[in-house]
């Protein structure tokens, strides 16, 4: 099957090379459309103000300057001939993307305008400390890829999986389970510039002490509990938001 691969990380990323060896395990018609730049964090963002440049590396490998949704648009829409791709894969990431994270990540956005878009998507992110094991996500996605392209998944829906921080043997199994929540809010790092105004960093690395309360609130069942258990979490993720229950009571305080 023809199959795209894009990311979030940029063109240059490794855990692109991780994917593109993924992708090419499973089919030798194998597309690349990615950032030219690092896009983390960008979420479902389109570029509107500004036009959007497209550098071709080869015939089937393309650099845009613009978001991992601008990829995926323009590669579903333009840049790839003839038949549309029957896969997407997007990432793999350098970092997990799980619980809250699925709101912010460009990994999961580049398969959520595919599934928009009419093309099933896999969204996959590597867990990891100090040393990337970019191995695992290499070694057990090929297969896990084929089980879940023969499970199959309804239109609005794409599949979130995220690897564990651990060598390949070292995994422990493969999770499908829901979206956990993070208890508290992401780093914010404030300090004062050379001229003594103040500047703030999203993100960065957390305490010791931040890490330890993140694993206490996990909760079993969670993407954030199995991951932290060295499994291979899959999530499916829906791209229809609305709360039913909510709907209902509200439906019925208007009636």
């Amino acid at each position: 099957m023809r199959i795209l691969v894009s990311n979030d990380d940029g063109i240059h990323a490794p855990g692109l090379k991780s994917l593109e060896r993924i992708a090419r395990a499973l089919s030798r018609d194998v597309w690349v459309v990615a950032p030219e730049t690092e896009q983390s964090g960008a979420g479902h963002s389109l570029t509107l103000h500004r036009p959007l440049r497209v550098r071709r590396i080869n015939r089937r490998r393309f650099a845009i300057d613009g978001t991992p949704t601008d990829c995926v648009l323009l590669a579903l829409n333009t840049l790839i001939p003839g038949e549309k791709p029957a896969l997407v894969l997007s990432g793999v990431n350098r970092g997990k993307n799980v619980a809250d994270d699925v709101t912010y990540s460009g990994t999961i956005a580049a398969a959520m305008e595919a599934t928009l878009l009419g093309v099933p998507a896999i969204a996959m992110s590597q867990d990891y400390t100090t040393l990337v094991h970019w191995s695992t996500a290499e070694t057990h996605g090929p297969p896990l890829v084929r089980r879940l392209v023969k499970a199959g998944w309804v239109a609005d829906v794409l599949i979130n999986v995220n690897y564990p921080d651990v060598v390949p043997a070292a995994v422990t199994g493969v999770d499908v389970c829901r979206q956990g929540r993070y208890m508290f809010g992401d780093t914010l790092t404030s300090r004062t510039d050379p001229h003594g105004r103040p500047y703030y960093w999203i993100g960065g690395e957390r305490s010791d002490e931040d890490e330890a309360k993140r694993h206490r609130e996990q909760v079993p069942g969670t993407d954030l509990w199995s991951l932290a258990r060295g499994a291979i979490t899959v999530t499916a993720v829906s791209l229809d938001l609305t709360h039913r229950s909510t709907q209902k009571r509200l439906r019925d305080a208007f009636a």
